[in-house]
């Protein structure tokens, strides 16, 4: 069977060249053309698009490159229709492919969206376009299922693919200590504009910890010397490239910017602080739509504050100091985050997600 996956951005890499590892066991004649990274690409997708020429983050950076996006997607268009696919798979990335799978099923193409869209969290009335355009909905989170219900629209629960990705990584031997010293990781994310912003905040901790050392997992999509010019002035901080699991493996605590990485953080057990700041203007938006509490996923998945988040104008040196002190020096706050991300391994670790996913996946193809 043919399939077309599309994933734009560096976590949907990792859960989409996992799900190609399944369904290529599914399907052993599967040819899959992607959109992605390379490791969707080492996985045996044919790689179309690179995330990294599609991410822009934040409501100002988007209208900036429209005239990127429109082209995208409009290239993208043509190559579904040349390419004819059994199922056209859709993971994450929502203001893109929620736009083509709009286009995609009135042309009569197999849809089938893995990871949810956060529509919990804002825009609650994209359900009305998600149920006429997405045949097959598979949820990643446990509270998604029973939000869907109330709209009359069932999707099936296929647990959280991070669990069975870090389960193996936490059975390999560490290769090397990444340092002599205790390690403080920083994870600013993969986006330019967004680390441009938090990384140098995240940074003014190296001044305050000199017995630790403080560790940047640089992103592939960002180039060495963008990393060097914000890291080089501090000399208890380096860099990592690829290793950002064995980072957190050895890691004593870290600093995280909101997305995937607080709860891949959680999941191996390190207590963290996470971090959010956008342009004025992106959050002036965001502050009026978004509707959940909390914006750290291992908070809303545990429905309460398990970790603390520092927000917008929260996120400076005081705050970051104070929390991290916290995290570092009180055995009783340390114990309890570790406590509740057990209680979370727990919630999410039911199934194998890209084994069911891909199960899923090739049942729809095949009809």
């Amino acid at each position: 069977m043919k399939y077309y996956i599309i994933a734009g951005e560096a976590s949907g890499d990792l859960h989409g060249s996992n799900l190609i590892k399944q369904l290529k066991q599914q399907d052993t004649a599967a040819d899959i053309r992607c959109w992605g990274g390379d490791m969707m690409r080492e996985a045996g997708g044919t790689l179309v698009k690179h995330y990294k020429d599609l991410a822009f983050m934040g409501f100002i950076e988007v209208v900036m490159n429209i005239r990127t996006v429109l082209k995208n997607m409009e290239f993208c268009k043509k190559d579904i229709q040349q390419y004819q696919p059994d199922v056209l798979v859709l993971i994450d990335y929502a203001g893109f492919n929620l736009r083509i799978a709009e286009w995609a099923k009135p042309l009569g193409y197999k849809t089938v969206f893995y990871i949810s869209p956060q529509v919990w969290a804002w825009k609650e009335n994209r359900v009305k376009k998600i149920k006429q355009s997405v045949d097959k909905m598979l949820c990643i989170l446990p509270f998604e299922q029973e939000f869907y219900k109330k709209w009359d629209y069932t999707v099936e629960y296929v647990g959280h693919p991070l669990i069975q990705v870090i389960k193996e990584a936490k059975e390999k031997p560490v290769d090397q200590p990444l340092s002599d010293k205790p390690i403080i990781a920083i994870l600013p994310g993969s986006r330019k504009q967004e680390v441009s912003v938090k990384l140098p905040i995240m940074l003014t901790m190296a001044k305050h910890f000199p017995d630790h050392q403080f560790i940047v997992a640089q992103a592939p999509s960002l180039d060495d010397a963008f990393i060097a010019g914000l890291t080089g002035a501090h000399p208890n901080v380096s860099t990592v490239k690829g290793q950002t699991y064995d980072l957190l493996r050895q890691a004593e605590a870290a600093l995280v910017t909101s997305g995937t990485a607080t709860l891949e953080t959680a999941l191996f057990g390190v207590p963290e602080v996470v971090c959010y700041k956008g342009s004025a203007i992106s959050y002036f938006f965001a502050k009026r739509l978004i509707k959940v509490k909390y914006i750290a996923l291992v908070n809303l998945v545990m429905d309460k504050p398990v970790v603390k988040e520092l927000i917008q104008h929260d996120l400076n040196e005081e705050n970051l100091l104070r929390e991290l002190t916290l995290l570092l020096k009180d055995s009783t706050a340390r114990n309890r985050i570790k406590a509740d991300y057990a209680t979370l391994w727990a919630k999410l670790g039911e199934k194998d997600a890209s084994r069911r996913a891909a199960e899923v996946i090739h049942a729809e193809a095949v009809k």
